[in-house]
């Protein structure tokens, strides 16, 4: 008997044929609620805000250092003569040269204590340490003028508290004139910058220590490494993205100290004598506002500015070189 292959037909409905990529642009965009501005409106508050006050100010900067101005008005074109004024004027490679000194204390003197303090708080009792903490850290919600008006008080000869100290530590500094000695006017100002941001540079440090990997220090200490080698070679590498960041903003934060000289030097015309506290944004300030020229401004303003980057770009080499 023969039999016949007899198939049932099909009852599922065929999928719809898939609509074209630009249908759901085109339904939106015969909405009654669809706007094409709508996306630009909410964009455009920013796009202002950066105009007004990055785009406009960077391009007027950039101009105005090829001019010579008298006042915020007049104005003429001088070219490259602003720069070639800043290279030959003895005054701004003093300034330059108080302000590296000061760039070097910073990350010589300043960071080593601010990470030693870190590495005394990232133990014991954490009330105790957040104690020490808030402290610690103090210093750095007052403002600078505030301090350096204070520490012209402490560097009194004899009776200042700093004068003192180094008497009863040292048996020297009783009769020293910190603040009207051109020799002195340097370290009063590393030391004054040292109450103030050691604790605020900690804190990076503190925040680094406690999330680094303690499981690795513990086998290192259990292949008999010292706690200075355990340090070395296991905790330091595990928090140095943090270790650069703070180096680099410690150097900005150096080339673009102002306003504590201004205060700390207040009876020396904020320079110090023989311009022994003079830094390079003193030099702007004396250049462009006590003098008017604001395109001598600017220029002083731009070679900050390519130093304080070829200087980043150089630790973040020197960086990337040790992580390899």
């Amino acid at each position: 008997m023969q039999q016949l292959d007899l198939q049932r037909p099909s009852t599922r409905t065929p999928p719809p044929a898939p609509l074209p990529v630009d249908s759901a642009a085109k339904r939106r965009s015969r909405s009654p609620l669809y706007r094409p501005w709508v996306p630009y409106a909410f964009v455009a508050p920013y796009v202002v805000l950066a105009s007004v006050f990055f785009l406009y100010p960077f391009a007027s900067a950039v101009l105005l250092a090829f001019y010579q101005t008298n006042g915020p008005r007049a104005r003429v074109f001088v070219g490259l003569e602003n720069f070639r004024f800043l290279f030959t004027d003895g005054m701004f490679y003093t300034a330059l040269w108080n302000t590296t000194v000061f760039a070097c204390a910073s990350v010589l003197l300043q960071l080593p204590l601010s990470m030693g303090l870190a590495l005394l708080l990232n133990q014991g009792n954490s009330k105790v340490k957040s104690f020490f903490r808030l402290i610690l850290f103090s210093p750095n919600l007052v403002g600078q003028i505030f301090v350096g008006i204070l520490f012209s008080v402490l560097f009194t000869p004899r009776y200042g508290l700093v004068n003192r100290t180094f008497q009863a530590v040292f048996d020297w500094g009783l009769e020293a004139r910190w603040l009207s000695n051109p020799s002195l006017v340097m370290p009063a100002i590393i030391l004054t910058s040292l109450w103030i941001w050691v604790g605020f540079n900690m804190i990076y440090f503190l925040a680094a220590l406690q999330s680094v990997d303690k499981s690795l220090e513990e086998a290192a200490r259990i292949d008999g490494a010292t706690s200075w080698q355990v340090f070395w070679h296991v905790t330091l590498p595990s928090m140095r993205h943090v270790v650069v960041f703070v180096v680099i903003m410690s150097v900005i934060g150096s080339y673009q100290l102002f306003e504590l000289p201004l205060a700390l030097l207040s009876q020396s015309n904020s320079f110090g004598p023989d311009n022994s506290g003079l830094t390079v944004v003193g030099y702007l300030y004396e250049m462009a506002f006590r003098t008017g020229d604001l395109g001598l401004g600017s220029a002083v303003g731009w070679v900050v500015s390519f130093i304080i980057f070829m200087i980043s770009i150089v630790q973040i080499r020197l960086a990337k070189l040790s992580e390899d």
